[in-house]
């Protein structure tokens, strides 16, 4: 019989996954991950963890399947709290779910379970596992096209993929809801979860000033009409001026006009709407840009901006995981793909061109609020996820 280990979050997912696994034969175990200690940053009523292992230890009982709880505290503080300070701190924005993964559940985590005798690891990801006839594993998209999560798996490599299970990237939600209910697990109708995976719900301005000061300073509003804005928007686009049209905007105080003060340029991130409290324009506020060097946050109005809005980015190749080493970008050749540059956006055409220390995106429309520090991660027609880089 095969052992599998479950990381059992306190959520539905994880619950309707081991109670699957179990159905099908399989020797289950569930594992739930205490990633955190520190309560002041977390918003006690969204998803607090004693909670949330309470659930799972209920799951477990009602299952009949063995359950221990796992700190990996220490190594989700060193891998992946550490990074975070680290991108904001240099106006980046990190994806700590995607990093999560990468790091936690498929390295930590894995490891954890391979000692206690697993045969695979299992997760509640709403994306499947494909056996190829070459003895290879493919990732593809979850068939609840609302819940697919291949997003937050896109740093996996083969070696972790292989030993890794998804068993409800076949359902649709309400079909994982409805097996709950039928078979009377807790987490049934439980809100799914919110923020930092295995944590909650936490409040980013809070957890970072732990690390990150306050520094007040300026916001500078852009105009539309912004003449290095216009120019970037009539070049040619194709690889020929792919250094022109990866380049930052890099707007300066004179560009534009101030409109509010901010709390820390480190705090904010481009695209964002919320949290500006930018008053009395006539049109919301989106941030453009940040300079953590001078401490200015740039913002424009309406997401329509010509600032917020690129054709192509760029990617050091020591960034790329490949899923599948048979999917590997030849070099020097321009290949159509799917990509995302964020969780639940839709798959935008694209074409991607690798070079010796880059690898190009150039998408076939513009795209809102490419952000540094996040994750561009490419598919092909039938669903695959084939990898993902940083985004420069």
């Amino acid at each position: 019989m095969k052992r599998v280990v479950v990381g059992l979050s306190g959520g539905v997912d994880s619950s309707v996954a081991a109670y699957l696994l179990k159905e099908e034969g399989y020797e289950v175990i569930g594992l739930f991950m205490k990633n955190w200690h520190d309560e002041s940053v977390t918003l006690s009523d969204e998803c607090p963890w004693i909670d949330d292992s309470n659930d799972a230890l209920l799951v477990a009982d009602k299952l009949g399947i063995p359950f221990q709880v796992i700190d990996l505290s220490e190594e989700y503080r060193d891998r992946i709290v550490e990074y975070m300070f680290d991108e904001y701190a240099n106006g980046r924005t990190p994806n700590p779910d995607v990093l999560c993964n990468r790091e936690i559940k498929f390295d930590v985590f894995l490891k954890h379970a391979l000692a206690l005798g697993a045969d695979f690891v299992a997760t509640g990801h709403y994306c499947r596992r494909k056996d190829n006839e070459d003895g290879s594993v493919s990732l593809l998209a979850g068939l609840d096209r609302n819940k697919d999560q291949s997003y937050f798996l896109c740093q996996l490599e083969q070696n972790q993929l292989e030993k890794a299970l998804f068993p409800v990237g076949n359902l649709q939600k309400e079909e994982v809801r409805r097996i709950a209910k039928e078979q009377g697990l807790i987490t049934a109708d439980k809100k799914d979860s919110q923020g930092l995976c295995f944590i909650g719900k936490v409040s980013l301005p809070t957890f970072l000033q732990q690390k990150l000061s306050v520094q007040k300073g300026k916001v500078i509003e852009i105009p539309n009409d912004l003449p290095s804005l216009i120019k970037y928007h009539e070049t040619p686009r194709n690889f020929e001026n792919i250094e022109t049209l990866i380049a930052p905007f890099n707007f300066k105080e004179e560009d534009g006009t101030p409109v509010a003060e901010h709390q820390g340029a480190h705090f904010y991130t481009v695209g964002q709407r919320k949290g500006l409290q930018i008053g009395g324009r006539p049109n919301p506020s989106f941030v453009l840009q940040i300079d953590t060097e001078n401490n200015l946050v740039f913002s424009g109005q309406l997401d329509s901006h010509l600032g917020l809005n690129k054709i192509a980015l760029s990617i050091d190749n020591e960034s790329i995981k490949y899923a599948n080493l048979n999917n590997q970008f030849a070099p020097n050749k321009p290949i159509k793909v799917k990509a995302r540059i964020r969780y639940r956006q839709s798959l935008q055409d694209a074409k991607v061109l690798v070079k010796d220390k880059q690898t190009y995106v150039l998408f076939d429309e513009l795209q809102r609020g490419i952000t540094p520090g996040q994750f561009c991660a490419f598919y092909n027609d039938n669903d695959e996820l084939l990898g993902s880089g940083v985004i420069n």
